[in-house]
């Protein structure tokens, strides 16, 4: 492939070769090695290699085994890139957690910290990036099938990931959450109060802004899926994922964006405002922290009165 204006290329890359290019760049990371040493030796133009890592170009399936060669890849890596190489960009592709979590996922992690705007939606849990350590340590792990030093490990991801959001360069990020979220009970009545409170908090952020859709209010076909729409500086297209219990399902195909653009604006039209959003917290937390109060002093009939927060009460 003749070298091309960066413009153009730039045009030319897609989610999956920006994933490929970051496996290239890992390996050599590992292998301790410099760019221009490795295309040195390798005979290629310093740009080429550059463009591969970067996502901008693709090559031959000799090259790319002579690369990985030359960087000492094990088995594994190469089973990573050999699958994806294999893969066409038809505007969809699928990424299994392979016993894991979408944490773990290379796509996803460096998309979400390059992305420039992102759009959340979760109907029945709060979203992994929201999570407090002890939610998220329940919500993983909810039958106890993993060992503790498993469970321990998925959770530290989960929590690293976090670190994306309060970065001088993290996204412009709403995260959508329905109420029915709020009142889904995961572990213990102190477990939930904090989660509250942390998003509670995270509605003073600078840059992300937790929206609640109250389970008053008007009802959408939009809210049966939980989704995530990334925007990045442009020549990049848009990149949307969603999650079953083993994959996540990633798509920069035109027609799929535009279906998300109008989920987006329709979650946006159906959401309490920051301050409402806020408030419903809040009330949420104090639920919580009623009831955990109530189970100390071991009165049911106290339980059963306790009110819950509505959202149309906020409008």
């Amino acid at each position: 492939m003749g070298d091309l204006g960066e413009e153009h290329l730039a045009r030319m890359t897609t989610a999956r070769t920006r994933e490929l290019g970051h496996e290239l760049h890992l390996a050599r990371k590992r292998a301790n090695l410099k760019a221009t040493a490795v295309a040195e030796e390798l005979g290629w133009s310093p740009g080429k290699l550059s463009k591969l890592e970067r996502g901008w170009r693709q090559t031959s399936d000799w090259d790319y085994g002579v690369l990985l060669g030359k960087l000492g890849a094990d088995q594994a890596t190469r089973a990573r890139i050999q699958q994806i190489t294999a893969e066409s960009d038809i505007g969809h592709f699928i990424r299994t957690f392979d016993g894991g979590l979408p944490d773990s996922l290379l796509c996803l992690s460096i998309h979400e910290r390059s992305a420039l705007t992102m759009c959340t939606y979760e109907p029945i849990v709060i979203h992994g990036l929201l999570q407090t350590e002890a939610y998220a340590r329940t919500v993983i792990n909810p039958e106890g099938i993993y060992p503790t030093d498993r469970h321990d490990q998925l959770v530290a991801a989960r929590m690293q990931r976090q670190e994306m959001l309060g970065g001088p360069h993290s996204p412009e990020a709403v995260f959508y959450i329905h109420e029915a979220a709020l009142g889904n009970k995961i572990g213990s009545d102190r477990i939930m109060h904090d989660q509250m409170m942390r998003l509670a908090f995270m509605c003073e952020w600078a840059r992300l802004s937790p929206r609640v859709i109250p389970r008053k209010g008007r009802g959408s076909g939009y809210l049966a899926v939980g989704f995530s729409l990334m925007t990045f500086t442009k020549p990049i297209k848009p990149v949307a994922h969603s999650d079953t219990d083993v994959a996540s399902v990633f798509t920069e195909d035109d027609k799929s964006i535009e279906l998300y653009r109008r989920k987006q604006k329709a979650l946006a039209e159906l959401a309490l405002d920051a301050e409402q959003s806020r408030l419903m917290f809040a009330q949420w937390a104090d639920v919580y922290d009623r009831r955990e109060d109530c189970d100390a002093q071991g009165s049911d009939l106290a339980q059963e009165q306790l009110q819950q927060p509505r959202g149309d009460q906020l409008r």
